[in-house]
């Protein structure tokens, strides 16, 4: 089955109803349908190729989703990219996989040079035949092409199939979305571009109305789901953080009955006071780019195991290794692998890094972890952010995860200075609510952390740097600490 397939499917059992909603702007399934028809003609109308790799550079909102699946009918490699990042970092993603185009809705200035160059969406759209445009291409061809988040170096690129991705959309209808159906509405906050646009394929195979905000705003968040009665959304928990210290006005009103959340770790407490707030209605989805947004999953009905990240989804193996790929009981530490239909074929162009990553044909995940007798997985820290202090092994999210219990903090960022004595230094960054203090931050977490791993110095800040996709930079608040005290510190 190809993408294009599910899509014109939608169209015929869902014809007339509201697919996407963007402020007062709403399409159809039936319309979607014919609009990706006709930006996926006039895509290969212009000397494209399927193979090619075009990027798509498009905030939040209907003509993104319009592009992404006008590219799959095409039978064209979308390049998704996230209008927060730098314009650098859009060069390289573009030039790393040879992009022959780019769909956009204003000038990007990238000063890219492109085979194809595209005019904007719009006219794009308009200069297509409406007519089924259905390129048929091998089910292991590469589809769409993602970017990991190069805390280690440059960003990979990432190859994903279509087989890859009906396994994810088969994982999800299977075993995490099983509430999601017609007539329902998905609130779509974070970017399209990122975990949020996983939950776009599912919602469509139901009928469900995707309701796009271009811009996250915490207030508005809670003013849109009560307004447009909202039954599902996708959070980081960096927004849900964010949307914790918003008033209590429109909850009363509010209809979620599943808050998905996931691609970064989520604090206890936090979670904590999200489900006093709002109810047992949150589900989490544990994944990579390299497997994305499918590797384990945590239902609603088993929050009550603390710190976990779930179970394999159906159709995912899942296990613990040593350095030495020796596979390890339930309680043991080591490197989380998996293997399955929804991994990636390859890294673009990096046959070393894609043999490295995929040894004994397990993905190794770079995430470090356990599995408890049960079966249920938990992630300790990423295997490259474990910090050493006098010898011991320090994992920065344990250190984050208390000082969030403390009231009044809201996010939290650890991470290591080099030290002569200690190898690595503790240092903490928060962000907080008026009032709260170092001192009292500090005083508290001594009540709850073993010594060597308590932060030895603290500041506050009005935030902490994130990624396009609201992910806390570790790398760069350590760059910023660095910086400021100069290179000698």
């Amino acid at each position: 089955m190809q993408i294009g397939s599910l899509i014109r499917r939608a169209a015929l059992h869902y014809a007339d109803a509201p697919c996407l909603t963007e402020g007062a702007r709403t399409v159809s399934f039936r319309e979607f349908d014919r609009l990706t028809d006709q930006l996926g003609n006039a895509l290969l109308s212009l000397g494209l190729t399927p193979g090619d790799r075009v990027g798509v550079l498009l905030p939040n909102g209907i003509d993104c989703l319009i592009a992404y699946y006008a590219l799959a009918k095409a039978g064209l490699i979308r390049v998704g990219l996230n209008i927060r990042e730098t314009m650098d970092n859009q060069r390289y993603k573009l030039g790393e996989v040879s992009a022959r185009g780019l769909i956009h809705g204003l000038d990007q200035g990238l000063g890219h040079e492109f085979d194809i160059p595209l005019p904007r969406l719009l006219e794009l759209i308009q200069t297509g035949e409406n007519k089924p445009c259905a390129i048929d291409r091998p089910l292991d061809a590469p589809y769409r092409l993602a970017f990991t988040g190069g805390t280690t170096g440059n960003a990979k690129a990432v190859t994903l199939t279509t087989r890859g991705e009906l396994a994810e959309l088969a994982a999800f209808l299977a075993d995490f979305v099983p509430d999601l159906k017609e007539g329902g509405t998905f609130l779509h906050a974070s970017p399209i571009s990122h975990a949020s646009g996983a939950f776009f394929l599912p919602g469509l195979a139901r009928g469900v109305r995707h309701l796009v905000m271009t811009k996250f705003e915490p207030a508005e968040f809670l003013e849109l789901a009560a307004r447009e009665g909202a039954t599902h959304s996708f959070l980081v928990p960096t927004m849900l953080a964010m949307i914790l210290e918003q008033d209590t006005r429109h909850d009363p009103e509010l209809k979620l009955s599943t808050i998905f959340y996931g691609a970064s770790p989520i604090s206890p407490a936090v979670l904590q006071r999200a489900e006093a707030r709002f109810g047992r209605v949150f589900a989490q989805t544990y994944g990579q780019a390299e497997s994305p947004m499918v590797i384990t999953y945590l239902a609603a009905k088993d929050h009550d195991r603390v710190g976990s990240c779930g179970r394999p989804y159906s159709f995912v193996e899942v296990g613990i290794v040593d350095e030495n790929d020796n596979f390890l009981p339930p309680g043991e530490t080591g490197e989380i692998v998996c293997r399955g239909p929804q991994l990636m074929s390859h890294y673009w162009n990096r046959p070393e890094a894609t043999e490295k990553a995929f040894r004994n044909g397990w993905l190794h995940t770079g995430d470090v972890g356990r599995m408890d007798a049960d079966g249920f997985y938990y992630i300790l820290d990423r295997k490259n952010d474990m910090l050493i202090s006098g010898g011991f092994n320090v994992y920065p999210r344990e250190v984050e995860e208390v000082l969030q219990e403390f009231p009044g903090v809201i996010e939290t960022a650890v991470v290591g200075l080099p030290d002569e004595k200690w190898g690595d230094r503790l240092h903490a960054v928060i962000t907080a609510r008026p009032g709260v203090t170092v001192d009292d931050v500090l005083a508290f977490a001594r009540t709850k952390l073993a010594g060597y791993k308590m932060p030895r110095s603290m500041e506050i800040w009005p935030e902490l740097p994130k990624s396009g996709a609201n992910k806390i930079l570790r790398r760069s608040v350590r760059d910023r600490v660095l910086a400021s005290r100069g290179s000698s510190t």
